[in-house]
Formats: structure tokens, sequence, C-alpha cells
């Protein structure tokens, strides 16, 4: 699981190295965000694979606006993050990585689009 606090190094590394607005806007939505790849119910994991834990964590932080700033770039990162838990990588040109992005954000791909997008362009460590 990713911490609080590793997240906001993070959105502090983004915002340092590409620009915009540090802040937080909110911070509950966040701790909701990371904890989300990770709910169970009756025992169950709710998001069971790699993938469907990556997506889970990156649509709740890019539509969620947890940031003032950096919110898209945020969430690919703990998108990522959370695919190197299971060995896995983005394995994509950055054009394709950027429309990826967009459409997660302009919400013209929700969750389960987002873990095949993911299963499909993805590859092992």
């Amino acid at each position: 699981m990713i911490s609080v606090k590793q997240a906001l190094s993070i959105h502090k590394i983004v915002i340092e190295k590409f620009g915009g607005s540090q802040g937080m806007r909110d911070i509950n939505g966040l701790e909701s965000a990371l904890a989300r790849p990770f709910q169970t119910f009756r025992g169950e994991e709710l998001y069971s694979s790699i993938e469907e834990k990556a997506a889970a964590i990156g649509e709740s932080i890019i539509m969620n606006h947890l940031f003032v700033d950096g919110n898209k770039r945020t969430g690919y990162l703990l998108m990522e993050a959370i695919l190197r838990y299971g060995n896995k990588k983005i394995s994509v040109n950055n054009d394709l990585l950027y429309q990826f992005v967009i459409s997660i954000s302009t919400g013209e791909i929700k969750f389960n689009k987002i873990v095949e997008w993911l299963k499909n362009n993805t590859r092992q460590l």
C-alpha cells in the first residue's frame, strides 16, 4: 500500500520537476484513493489483479482532483507504483500514454476500460 506521506512526496517531486502549484484539496479523499485498491468485502479483495489495483488508484486520483495541480501526473505515477508491486510496467510510447491519461481525466474511459487498457499495455519486468 502507498502511504499518504509517499503520495505527497511523489506529488511534490512532480510539481518541482514539471511545474504547477503545490497543495492539497482533500486529504481525506487522498486517504480514500490510496486505500481503494486494497478494499475487501466479506474477506474477498474487490480489486484482485494488479491492473485492477492500478486502475482504482489512478482513476481515483485523476478524476477526484485531490491536489491543486498535478493530478494526472501524480495519478499516473501512482498507477505505475502499484504495477511495480506486481512486477509490471506500462509499455507504450509517450503519445499513447498521454492519450490514456487524458482519456481518464475527461471520463472518456472508466474503471473497466482502464483495467483492459492496462492489461493490454503492460509487460513483466
